[in-house]
């Protein structure tokens, strides 16, 4: 970390020794290292942290934060307890650990886009402090804030050079907010460099990954992910998540098998305890479930799995994708609670693109469900002009459009499906997946709309 945040932050308590105050800030910094590359258990780190100094700023601090970026509804009352120690150490409301308390607090009473504001504040000021710079980045994508997700980086970056603790992984943001920016070319230039600093970087892989995906290199993208897999395979954050990359790879290549041994292998059997696990599970069995594909038990278990989770309080993002697993297994009951609950959410938050997009998605989700192709559409028509504020990455984001075409072209309504795979071929030529839904076109009867024109 930074030494002017580390000077700041460092761990103190008067009952240590200088011998074990310094071991505190290695440890703490242990942590930060951990977070930054997306590596083993950061969290249980800064908890052990907390357990001999139970006073450290900088452990309070790192608390919060991977409190934040992991969205856990279920620390609340571990952040809040963060919070008042921090508060209660630092009366100056400028002190930078009070100023993350006051942003991480933002977050605790539900309001994300005045914990980005905080948050982003801080990182201006102090444009090397790491902590906020991440923790602004997450809640940049989070909010579909995608020039944000690129220029906020941007600006910090004349105040790091390429020695600094971090360095890497601020390029790796960077590159991806010019990935999610469409500047796909200086994105795999900038994720690059972050590996030839960092070889086993799983969040610039994550990047390059990306790149590949959108711009229809299926097959370089699987060489790719083979040749890292030791790196990002196991105990890191993006296990699961780049697994689900290389079966969007299989999928645009036409190979749905390969495709369903991912998920198989690498990806039904993670951490149940994880949203963005079931997330991932969920977006792979319904780009399948778009192809027709066979897939057995596979919606049950894992609409079980969504079933123990408390989504109360959770993103729009994950409670959307629990719904593709309650409608598609038939669990009607629990698909009618998620709805609800995102009614209310969009009641309580009309000013969030998110939450309408949220709820409407989940309505064609289950006229999907139900085979009512003509209501799905219906549905994504309203909502199409804010598709790409769902909460996820333009991957990600693309599944809104993929239920929208395919229903279109089940409902046979040409003009709409002709428009929908014209906008999916220019933006990725070499799909094979675009190739087939350009012949799906070829050979569907038009509409009495498009027969007239």
């Amino acid at each position: 970390m930074m030494n002017r945040m580390k000077g700041a932050l460092r761990p103190h308590s008067s009952s240590v020794s200088i011998e074990a105050d310094t071991d505190l800030v290695r440890r703490c910094d242990h942590a930060l290292a951990l977070m930054l590359e997306h590596r083993g258990n950061p969290a249980a780190e800064v908890e052990r942290v907390l357990a001999d100094d139970p006073q450290s700023l900088f452990g309070h601090c790192l608390r919060a934060a991977l409190i934040v970026l992991a969205d856990d509804i279920a620390a609340r009352s571990a952040l809040a307890a963060s919070i008042a120690v921090i508060e209660a150490a630092c009366a100056d409301a400028d002190h930078p650990a009070r100023r993350h308390a006051s942003a991480a607090r933002a977050w605790l009473e539900r309001d994300p886009a005045l914990a980005l504001d905080r948050y982003g504040a801080i990182v201006t000021d102090r444009p090397r402090d790491i902590v906020a710079l991440v923790v602004a980045h997450a809640f940049d994508f989070r909010l579909g804030r995608r020039q944000m997700l690129r220029d906020r980086v941007a600006r910090v970056l004349p105040a790091w050079e390429a020695a600094a603790t971090g360095y890497a992984s601020v390029l790796a943001m960077y590159a991806f907010g010019l990935e999610e920016n469409g500047d796909y070319r200086r994105a795999e230039s900038m994720a690059r460099r972050a590996l030839d600093l960092q070889p086993a970087h799983p969040g610039a892989m994550h990047v390059v990954a990306h790149v590949m995906e959108m711009q229809g290199r299926d097959r370089e993208g699987l060489a790719f992910l083979a040749a890292t897999e030791p790196a990002w395979i196991k105990e890191t954050g993006f296990s699961v998540h780049l697994a689900w990359h290389r079966a969007l790879f299989h999928l645009d290549a036409g190979d749905l098998h390969a495709a369903l041994e991912v998920y198989d292998t690498q990806i039904a059997n993670a951490d149940p305890s994880d949203l963005s696990v079931l997330t991932d599970a969920s977006a792979l069995l319904w780009r399948l479930q778009l192809r027709s594909f066979e897939l057995g038990e596979r919606w049950g278990q894992l609409a079980d799995r969504w079933e123990k989770q408390t989504l109360a309080g959770a993103r729009a993002f994950h409670i959307v994708h629990a719904m593709m697993a309650f409608t598609a297994a038939g669990q009607t009951a629990a698909a009618a609670g998620l709805l609800e609950s995102l009614t209310r959410t969009e009641a309580n938050a009309p000013s969030m693109p998110e939450a309408t997009l949220a709820r409407a998605f989940c309505k064609a989700l289950m006229a999907f469900a139900r085979d009512d192709y003509a209501t799905c559409v219906e549905w994504l028509t309203r909502v199409r002009d804010i598709a790409n504020r769902c909460g996820g990455s333009l991957a990600q984001c693309d599944l809104i459009h993929l239920t929208f075409t395919e229903a279109a072209l089940r409902a046979r309504k040409a003009l709409i499906a002709r428009s929908l795979v014209a906008e999916r071929s220019m933006r990725k030529p070499a799909s094979g997946l675009n190739k087939l839904l350009q012949h799906r076109l070829r050979v569907m009867p038009g509409d009495e709309r498009s027969a007239a024109a």
